[in-house]
């Protein structure tokens, strides 16, 4: 129970309370507002100041801070479970109607089935034949049906527009189309959490819905903003705008969106756009794509872009009592999957990839997170996301009206090299640092490639490339390679756990400049600004990326960017309807392993043979004079970062991180062999027991190789690092065995494992062994991982001299 402190006044009995007057309360409110936790000398100095005060004894003011501190916490606490229990209120209302919306769709599923038992056999026959496509014409356009030409008068856009919103409606809280839960995705007052995709619908669809922390009518002004929020969007203009009754407006939109990769073109729309208010109350925001209308906009796809199809789709927004908003949201697109490569057909006919694309943009716009450390300036870091995004789509897409050119092949088509003489518009900023690393006559040059992989899980590969640049990067050559030093990593707005994976922005610091210091004047101290996003392999349909541009020290929001990086995007999806007419797989020449594995995504694990395809765009600023020297390293330099990252991927394949259930050979060379026999030597000597029953040196080997506690062993060195490991090592660490190496021994323990492990150091070369009690140590990805305890051991080779100090951590997991 709350104290309660009173002055005490003379003439009264110290046992009876007495309220403080008015003036009294102000003077001690104005002090706690200054300090809430005032200290001794505080309290007597505010007794001395305020004569008002001074019949109160100091303890009696220091129950009253207490009893101050104790009413605003309470407050606090209040208003926090006041907010939480309307989202909750909220989110059972959305629950409940999401509830009656599958019953429905039950009750709808149960009827045609019904009905269909009910049908003649042949009928049915008839009906099976007549759905199935050939082969020989899977990959060919469908064209839609031709209808009469719609009038394109305000009355004819108006019954199109009431037309697109009852569509909208029956497919936002209807059953018009048959909706599957998306996995992974959990409902929460604080997300876009409830998630679906559409199954046996024209198209490609996704619907979500959620709670966000904005009223109804900004909600919609940022939607309406599709450039602001979705990344993929390169362009939005309002080609007319009709404002109608009640607030609403009909509007004629051209819209353009970048494409995913560099093997397939752009799309491009022609829409239009319904803004109105329900009876309730709700804002609604629908569009469709126009075509075939008459005295209407009849633009034509533009060059290098595919015009693409919207179906009904939209935006519900409601009111919450409180504050806030439901948001009910439905993407509906053919994406003509036709003029794509077919073996990059998932990538437009993936439900799964278009929910997660809407979902976490929107999420991360109108969710409103809470955000510390570089937070301060969470406006300005959102722009330079969205800046690095855009300039690496740029790239990506290289568009003519942007001042791109393609610069002649050299005979082998896999490096792409575009050129921009002017490329200040791309940019957005005016070139030049006032140090010098870009000049007003610098030109940029992109040098791009698209490859498929095989049992690569997008996130552990973007994670792995993240964490080892030296094993794709040549410093000699590439100014943003050399040693990084990170600092100051800064999480931006992302999605919550379970979701799509999260976002963060991180800072590395530059050193030891290499090839382009006497011919690009790059000055001493350089950043990188680095995006990563889809790092979590637990999500769902990711888009892994690791988009990163060099800017100088002063962080300038109007600096120019030149973003280069990684995309990679799975391209086969668990939760997507096989295509039977699928016959191409242009991946399948890719060289991999044999060995066959689950990767640690859900949806991985699902396909059995997954599939993704990485972009690579590098962008290099040059004087004019030299373009065709760097053009030929760029060249070369890409292709080299090719060949390094299909050897990171055949090695990173056949493992399934963080499980033990994964099985592959283990290194076959002499040394390794030998190296298994010192270790089960040196074990068998000091504790007194074997480490394993084998016989014979190759049986040593395959045994420590799949032993199922996480061995490895580490050098003599002042700072020690790894230097071999077993299977259940190498998942334990999250690495391989080309990039343990780069792994020193005090980056996997933490504080108390570090006093341990340094205290105790010096017993294993005197005593030859030291056991160590259970705790918590770290992956190279920075993952916690616990074991039960661990022993570690000198390792003495033939000559009887320590060769390295070989762990076990036994019964290892990740936290």
């Amino acid at each position: 129970m709350m104290a309660v402190s009173s002055a005490c006044k003379p003439g009264m009995d110290n046992g009876k309370y007495v309220r403080y007057t008015p003036e009294q309360v102000e003077a001690l409110e104005r002090l706690y507002h200054e300090c809430p936790k005032p200290s001794s000398m505080r309290r007597h100095q505010l007794i001395r100041d305020c004569p008002i005060l001074s019949n109160i004894e100091p303890k009696q003011i220091k129950v009253w801070f207490q009893n101050r501190r104790c009413r605003e916490k309470q407050r606090k606490e209040a208003s926090r479970l006041q907010a939480v229990n309307r989202k909750l209120t909220a989110m059972n209302k959305l629950l409940m109607e999401e509830n009656d919306r599958l019953q429905k769709q039950v009750s709808h599923l149960v009827y045609e089935n019904s009905f269909f038992r009910q049908q003649p056999h042949n009928t049915t026959l008839a009906t099976t034949d007549t759905s199935c496509e050939s082969v020989v014409t899977s990959g060919q356009h469908h064209l839609t049906p031709q209808h009469p030409p719609r009038d394109a008068s305000p009355a004819g856009l108006l019954s199109m527009a009431e037309e697109t919103l009852a569509e909208f409606l029956s497919k936002a809280t209807g059953t018009a189309v048959e909706w599957v839960q998306m996995p992974g995705m959990k409902p929460g007052p604080d997300s876009i959490g409830i998630v679906a995709i559409s199954h046996g619908c024209p198209g490609v669809a996704a619907r979500a819905c959620g709670l966000v922390g904005l009223e109804p009518t900004r909600v919609a002004e940022i939607l309406k903003d599709r450039c602001s929020w979705f990344r993929d969007c390169r362009a939005v203009d309002v080609l007319n705008a009709m404002p109608i009754g009640n607030g609403g407006s009909i509007e004629l939109l051209y819209m353009q969106l970048y494409a995913p990769t560099t093997l397939a073109p752009a799309r491009d729309f022609l829409l239009l756009r319904y803004t109105s208010v329900l009876e309730d109350g709700s804002l609604v925001v629908c569009e469709r794509s126009l075509h075939n209308t008459q005295n209407g906009p009849t633009m034509p796809p533009a060059q290098h872009f595919v015009r693409a199809d919207m179906l009904p789709s939209g935006y519900l927004i409601r009111p919450c009592e409180g504050g806030g908003s439901i948001i009910h949201i439905v993407d509906h697109m053919n994406l003509e999957p036709w003029s794509v490569p077919e073996v990059l057909r998932p990538l437009y006919e993936s439900s799964t990839l278009l929910a997660q694309k809407t979902a976490m943009a929107i999420s991360q716009e109108v969710s409103q997170p809470n955000v510390t450390g570089w937070g301060r300036r969470p406006a300005a870091l959102r722009a330079l996301s969205q800046r690095l995004s855009k300039g690496f789509n740029e790239a990506v897409n290289g568009f003519a009206d942007d001042g791109w050119s393609m610069l002649e092949s050299d005979g082998i088509d896999d490096v792409t090299l575009l050129v921009n003489s002017s490329p200040n518009k791309m940019m957005g900023a005016n070139l030049g640092y006032n140090n010098g690393f870009l000049s007003i006559s610098s030109s940029v040059l992109c040098a791009k490639a698209s490859m498929l992989l095989q049992n690569v899980p997008p996130a552990i590969l973007l994670r792995f490339l993240r964490e080892h640049r030296s094993e794709w990067a040549d410093s000699s050559i590439d100014a943003y390679s050399a040693a990084a030093i990170k600092a100051g990593p800064c999480t931006l707005p992302g999605v919550r756990a379970g979701g799509f994976g999260g976002q963060f922005m991180e800072v590395i610091k530059l050193e030891n400049m290499g090839y382009y210091r006497d011919d690009m004047a790059i000055p001493g101290d350089i950043f990188l600004l680095q995006l990563c996003s889809g790092v979590d392999e637990r999500a769902v349909g990711t888009c892994a990326e690791l988009i990163f541009a060099p800017m100088d020290a002063s962080f300038s929001d109007d600096a120019p960017i030149l973003p280069s990086g990684f995309r990679i995007i799975p391209i086969d999806s668990s939760m997507d309807t096989a295509t039977p007419n699928r016959t191409l797989d242009l991946a399948s020449a890719l060289e991999v392993g044999t060995t066959g594995n689950k990767s640690a995504g859900d949806n991985f694990g699902k396909s059995g043979s997954a599939k993704s395809v990485m972009t690579i765009a590098f962008q290099f600023a040059f004087e004019v004079h030299l373009q065709d020297s760097i053009a030929t390293m760029a060249r070369q330099y890409v292709r080299s970062i090719i060949a390094s990252v299909q050897r990171v991927a055949l090695a990173l394949s056949p493992s399934h991180f963080g499980s033990q259930n994964a099985i592959r050979p283990p290194p076959g060379t002499p040394e390794a062999q030998t190296l298994a026999q010192w270790i089960c030597n040196s074990y068998r000597c000091y504790l007194g027991v074997e480490l394993f029953k084998c016989e014979g040196s190759e049986s040593i080997l395959n045994s420590f190789w799949h032993h199922s506690d996480a061995i490895m062993c580490c050098s003599l060195k002042a700072l020690p690092v790894f230097t071999f490991a077993n299977q259940a090592g190498l998942d334990m660490l999250e690495t391989t065995l080309v990039a343990l190496q780069d792994i020193t021994l005090d980056k996997i323990f933490d504080d108390n494992g570090k006093k341990t492990l340094f205290s105790e150091f010096p017993q294993i070369m005197q005593q030859g062994f030291m056991c160590i009690e259970g705790g918590i140590c770290l992956s190279s990805m920075g993952r916690p991982v616990s074991y039960e305890r661990a022993v570690a051991w000198k390792v003495m080779n033939e000559e009887e001299t320590a060769h390295c100090i070989c762990f076990m951590f036994v019964n290892w997991s990740f936290v």
